[in-house]
Formats: C-alpha cells, structure tokens, sequence
C-alpha cells in the first residue's frame, strides 16, 4: 500500500497519464459512488440521486478520455512520431525577436 503511495506520489510529476494514476482515478470515483449510493440509501433525496448519475457520467467521461489517450499513444507509435509536438518553432521566432529588440538597442 505505500508504494502505491510513493507511485502515485511520482505520477503528478510525470507527463501524461500514469497506470497508478488511473487506478488512483478509478478508486476514487468508485469511493465517491457507494458512498452517493448510500446517501441516497439512507435519506431517499433527489439531490443525492442527481449527484450519483452526475458522477457517474463525468467517470465514463474520463474513463472514455483516458481511452482515447492511450489510443492516440498507440496511434504515434504505430507511426514512429512523437507524441508531443516538435516546439523548436517557437524557439526561432524568439531568436528573431530578440535580435530586432537588439537593433533597436
């Protein structure tokens, strides 16, 4: 259990999604409906009921997002680029700038 911890720890600070990050994400939905489920149990509230199916939906979304992730993952590797996009454009664009605020000086 702690080194689910540590991983999990570690995965904040890693790009992209992370296996002990989803299982994190999973476990704390899958916490957040029983415990809805029993709310609605115990006080037979519409507003418990409306949360449920709200959870519910916003975690088949991010499941469902998640799933797409890691198809565009395989998609890249299927292809040999990268997943990220090349940012060394920029980095000429700045040069440029920097080198007509130099004139001006």
């Amino acid at each position: 259990m702690a080194s689910f911890f540590g991983e999990l720890w570690e995965s904040i600070f890693t790009p992209g999604t992370t296996p002990t990050l989803v299982k994190a994400t999973h476990y704390s939905f899958a916490a957040l409906i029983v415990t809805l489920v029993v709310l609605c149990a115990v006080t037979f509230n519409k507003h418990f009921f409306f949360l449920t199916i709200i959870a519910l939906c916003l975690w088949g979304a991010i499941t469902w997002f998640i799933g797409e992730l890691e198809a565009m993952k395989a998609e890249m590797a299927k292809q040999n680029k990268p997943v990220v996009e090349d940012v060394t454009e920029g980095e000429e664009l700045l040069d440029d700038k920097t080198a007509d605020e130099k004139k001006e000086d």
